[in-house]
């Protein structure tokens, strides 16, 4: 195309009304055809040395070059890695299409819209969702630190894409068999300190128990903070073995806030995640992990383009 076929179609695009979903497809577009191989370039960059990932040596050198990509071969092991060997991206395809699914994460689309935006099978758009996801959940958890808030919801199991169920199969949007907090439930634990930096576990069914909050918890605190939480036996019991000050608040009684001391911060965060949850039309119980890493990802809103959760993918390895 010549120069002033170029500014034809760019003035004719300016003139019009575009939809969100067409500049959409315009911005992934024009993500693949600027800087060709960019995608590559940031995968190495982001993998940078690293060390064998089947035996651990550091003793590597480089062994050709595939789909694209360096090969290293381990001189202790003799086998050969390239920087997504180990990670939740390797051996898939498509490379050229990552970065737009990767704003299509950004914008929590869809399973199927997402597939019609980057051109791809419906099946792969489900696949690539929880691969690339579950690689940026690997990045390392941060430690919270002053007031910490932490507090539990509670989501109906779902089974939903499973073809062997463990209990009589219920229509969509269904209830619990029996009232309250029951083994019906999933339990999605969550700690965020007064700085937004946020902590999430999904300890299994039924209520959140000492040990379970030991076993989650206690690795993310910082000794000296103060834990802030409902009046849950549990919570007092884990924070008198931990050694960590502990004040509750017994929201049951109608006692919401005492000064600073609340459980607001979290109980927010528990909004948006249900209210953000709605979209996918019901999540099946054993990706909860990954949407609740998915949420807090962009609650914290750090990486805001596609190639920086590229990075970080590749870099978690």
């Amino acid at each position: 195309m010549g120069a002033m076929e170029f500014h034809v179609v760019f003035k004719a695009l300016a003139q019009l009304q575009l939809s969100d979903d067409e500049i959409a497809l315009l911005q992934g577009f024009v993500a693949n055809v600027v800087q060709p191989g960019r995608w590559l370039r940031l995968i190495e960059e982001a993998a940078g040395k690293r060390p064998c990932p089947r035996c651990g040596g550091t003793r590597c050198h480089r062994s050709g070059h595939a789909n694209g990509l360096q090969r290293y071969r381990c001189t202790a092991c003799r086998r050969s890695f390239n920087a997504l060997t180990g990670t939740p991206l390797a051996r898939l395809r498509l490379r050229d299409k990552w970065l737009p699914y990767f704003q299509c994460l950004i914008e929590s689309s869809t399973v199927r819209k997402a597939a019609e935006r980057v051109d791809v099978a419906k099946s792969t758009s489900f696949r690539w969702r929880h691969r690339f996801i579950a690689a940026v959940r690997r990045e390392r958890r941060p430690t919270l630190s002053g007031i910490v808030e932490a507090d539990e919801t509670y989501h109906l199991e779902s089974q939903k894409g499973s073809r062997n169920l463990d209990r009589r199969p219920r229509k969509r949007g269904g209830k619990a068999s029996t009232r309250g907090i029951s083994r019906e439930f999933d339990c999605i634990l969550v700690a965020r300190d007064r700085n937004r930096q946020t902590c999430e576990f999904v300890t299994g069914r039924g209520p959140v128990s000492a040990s379970q909050l030991s076993e989650h918890l206690k690795a993310v605190l910082a000794p000296d903070i103060l834990l802030i939480s409902d009046a849950a036996k549990a919570y007092a019991t884990f924070a008198r073995q931990a050694g960590i000050t502990h004040e509750a608040v017994n929201v049951k009684a109608g006692i919401r806030t005492r000064g600073a001391i609340h459980i607001q911060g979290v109980n927010a965060w528990h909004g948006r995640f249900k209210a953000w949850l709605r979209r996918f039309n019901g999540v099946a119980s054993r990706y909860l992990a990954n949407y609740t890493g998915w949420q807090r990802v962009l609650d914290n809103a750090a990486w805001t383009a596609p190639a920086q959760w590229l990075r970080v993918a590749v870099a978690s390895a």
